[in-house]
C-alpha cells in the first residue's frame, strides 16, 4: 500500500517547495492538491522543482470548469516537468458549484465526465503520434490541430487519469476509461466493498478491460484505488475531542449534500441527509455535527490514539486500496503521520 501525503486546502504558494520536500524525505508516496481556495496545478509545478521521485497529483481537479485542450496542455506540462510523475485526478463537483461558482455547462455529468477523458487522450494521442485531431462528441468536439500549438511527443509519455466518484454511474466511469478511482472521503468500507468495486468493474467490463481482484492488481492493466481515510486521533483526551468534533462537523457537512445520499442509504441512515440539510440552509453548523452520532463516526472514521490507527487502517482497506492518504479536517503536526505511515508499510 502507497501512503500518500499532501498540501493543505488552505496552504500558500511559499510553503509548496519545503512540504513537498520533507514529504519525500520521510517516505510518502504521492503529494496531492486539492482545488479549494486554490489552484490545484500551480503548487504542483514547484512540488516537481523541489523533488525527485514522490509522485504529483490532484485530488481533485474540477473537470467541467474547464475544458479539455485547456486541461490537456496543463497536464501534459506537468508531466514533463516533472518526469512523469504526475496524476491528473479529476472530479465533476456538483451543479450548483459548476453553473453558479464557474458559471459553466452541467448536463448528464456521468457521460459528459466519460467524453471528458476520452477528448484528453485524443489530444495527447494526436500530439504524441502526429495523426490527425478528429475528436466529435456529444458535449465536446476538437478538431483543429496545427503544428503551431503541437508540442510534439511527451518524453514523459501521457499522464496518468485519475477520477473520483460517490455515485454508481460515475464509478463506473472511473473503471472504463481511467487508470484509478479515488474514494471521496465520505465513504465507507461497505460502501466501498458493497458498492464502489462491484461498480468499477462493471465499467471495466464495458471497455473489455480485466477486472479488478480485491489487490487491484491486473498486470498491463493496473489500476489503482486511493482509499477513503477519516482519521481522529490525538495526543490527549482534549485533543482527541477537539478533533473528534471537527471530524464530525465535515462528515456531517458531506451528509447533507443530496449527491451523496447513497451511502448512507446503504447503512440505513438516508434521513439523516434531509436532516443534515435541512439544518445546513440554516447555517447551524454546530447542530448538524451534533447528529453524527459514535456509530455513524465510527463508519466513516477511524478513531483512536496514533499507534492503533495502523492496523485498524489495514483491517478496513488494505485488501481492496493501493494508495492511502490521513484525511484530517482539523491541525495536526506532520511528525504525527510518520510513525503512522510506516506501521502501515510494515504491515
Amino acid at each position: 500500500m502507497k501512503i500518500d501525503g499532501g498540501f493543505g486546502l488552505g496552504g500558500g504558494l511559499h510553503k509548496v517547495a519545503e512540504s513537498a520536500k520533507a514529504q519525500e524525505a520521510t517516505g510518502y508516496a504521492g503529494f496531492w492538491t486539492a482545488e479549494t481556495s486554490h489552484d490545484p496545478f500551480l503548487p504542483l509545478l514547484l512540488a516537481a522543482e523541489h523533488t525527485e521521485t514522490i509522485e504529483l497529483g490532484t485530488s481533485i481537479a474540477v473537470a467541467f470548469a474547464r475544458n479539455p485542450m485547456t486541461l490537456a496542455n496543463t497536464a501534459y506540462d506537468l508531466q514533463a516537468y516533472s518526469g512523469g510523475r504526475f496524476i491528473l485526478g479529476l472530479g465533476s463537483q456538483i451543479k450548483p458549484h459548476i453553473t453558479k461558482r464557474f458559471s459553466m455547462e452541467w448536463s448528464k455529468p456521468a457521460a459528459r465526465m466519460r467524453e471528458f477523458v476520452q477528448a484528453l487522450h485524443a489530444i495527447w494521442d494526436c500530439w504524441e503520434t502526429g495523426d490527425r485531431l478528429q475528436f466529435r462528441g456529444e458535449f465536446y468536439t476538437h478538431t483543429l490541430m496545427t503544428p503551431f500549438f503541437d508540442p510534439g511527443p511527451n518524453p514523459a509519455g501521457k499522464p496518468k487519469v485519475f477520477l473520483a466518484g460517490v455515485g454508481e454511474l460515475m464509478t463506473e466511469v472511473a473503471g472504463e476509461v481511467c487508470d484509478g478511482f479515488i474514494c471521496h472521503g465520505f465513504t465507507t468500507e461497505r460502501y466501498l466493498r458493497e458498492v464502489t468495486i462491484p461498480a468499477l468493474n462493471r465499467g471495466r467490463a464495458k471497455a473489455g478491460r480485466p477486472s479488478i481482484d480485491d489487490a487491484g492488481a491486473d498486470g498491463e492493466h493496473a489500476f489503482e484505488i486511493v482509499g477513503p481515510s477519516f482519521v481522529v486521533t490525538g495526543n490527549d483526551e482534549a485533543e482527541m475531542a477537539k478533533n473528534n468534533q471537527a471530524t464530525r462537523q465535515q462528515i456531517a457537512f458531506y451528509g447533507s449534500t443530496p449527491a451523496y445520499r447513497a451511502v448512507l442509504d446503504l447503512h440505513g441512515w438516508g434521513g439523516l441527509q434531509e436532516q443534515l440539510n435541512g439544518l445546513s440552509k440554516q447555517g447551524k453548523w454546530v447542530e448538524m455535527a451534533e447528529l453524527i452520532e459514535p456509530e455513524i463516526l465510527d463508519a466513516f472514521a477511524v478513531v483512536g490514539e496514533p499507534e492503533h490507527l495502523a492496523p485498524e487502517l489495514t483491517t478496513r482497506f488494505g485488501d481492496i486500496v493501493q494508495r492511502l492518504s490521513f484525511y484530517a479536517p482539523y491541525d495536526a503536526a506532520p511528525e504525527r503521520w510518520g510513525p503512522i505511515m510506516k506501521a502501515l508499510q510494515e504491515v
